[in-house]
């Protein structure tokens, strides 16, 4: 039998880490960098059912997160989202939050 040499691949110019959202059936879970982007104890979400888009930005009466977690259950029920797994999201400064864009 032939050996096969291993040659690592050169690590090429890596991208900037991007905030992920990731749905569940009860919650909104953000990774570090989007919790360093909106660093918050409490968010308020919304959702533009035309374009399916989820916006989460700081509000002093929104929901509290534990950790990394939104309890969102009430929010999905109420707009009818379903969607589960990690989307990355874009941070709009001009408005201070992160917009979701989910699939259709």
């Amino acid at each position: 039998m032939a050996f096969q040499v291993y040659v690592p691949k050169k690590k090429k110019n890596r991208e900037k880490p991007q905030p992920i959202v990731s749905l569940s059936k009860n919650s909104i879970v953000l990774n570090k960098i989007a919790r360093n982007i909106l660093p918050a104890e409490r968010f308020e979400l919304a959702f533009d059912p035309e374009r399916r888009l989820i916006r989460i930005r700081p509000s002093r009466e929104g929901i509290s997160i534990k950790k990394t977690k939104l309890h969102a259950r009430g929010f999905f029920k109420h707009f009818g989202i379903d969607y589960k797994g990690k989307i990355p999201a874009q941070y709009q400064p001009e408005e201070h939050a992160l917009f979701v864009e989910l699939p259709h």
